[in-house]
């Protein structure tokens, strides 16, 4: 599987000040549903943004992506309307260029993006906060195959990624096995930068 990223890079430097909330983590750890909640939550800040991500695959119910052919996608992607896109799994996400302007407004900025693209948008963006929504691997495996989606390719190599995952360089980590609302509120105080740093350590 091949795994790349562009982010367009700004003339006069890192963007800000605004904040670029990731998010991350394995298939199946509930990462849309969790984001949805805090987007209902958040429906009446005009300081918090949930851009639609685009994508060459079909949206599942749990998701709110803009679906596009692979041709219309490289014909946006060569007019540079994209703050940063990445492929995997076969396929291609990006997320719109607008989210610049939205940082640089200072609003908070939330995308469900890949672990691959971090490291860049780090560089990339002043205030940057890596949230890892994740779960055991049972409850993983469970939920993959209860979605039986068929854009999910092989769910024994989606799991295998979930190692991957727990590498990564988070600020804060959800452990998703309880309840879903408890877990989108704790999502929504990190959004809202309320504390989060003490009660919700990394793992």
């Amino acid at each position: 599987m091949s795994e790349t990223v562009t982010v367009v890079q700004d003339e006069a430097g890192a963007i800000g000040p605004g904040r670029f909330v990731l998010v991350v983590g394995p298939s199946g750890a509930g990462k849309d549903t969790l984001l949805r909640l805090a987007q209902a939550a958040c429906a009446d800040d005009r300081d918090i943004v949930f851009p639609r991500r685009v994508v060459t695959r079909e949206s599942s119910t749990d998701e709110d992506n803009v679906a596009v052919s692979r041709d219309e996608f490289r014909r946006v992607r060569e007019h540079g309307d994209f703050a940063v896109h990445w492929e995997a799994h076969g396929h291609s996400y990006a997320l719109p260029l607008e989210i610049n302007d939205d940082i640089r407004a200072g609003r908070a900025v939330v995308a469900n993006v890949s672990r691959t693209v971090i490291g860049a948008l780090r560089r990339a963006y002043v205030n940057v906060v890596v949230v890892a929504i994740t779960a055991p691997p049972d409850v993983l495996a469970q939920r993959l195959a209860a979605r039986a989606r068929h854009s999910d390719g092989n769910i024994a190599e989606r799991l295998s990624r979930s190692v991957d995952d727990a590498s990564v360089q988070a600020d804060v980590t959800i452990l998703n096995a309880g309840s879903a609302d408890y877990h989108g509120r704790q999502l929504v105080r990190v959004i809202r930068n309320e504390c989060w740093q003490d009660e919700l350590p990394a793992q």
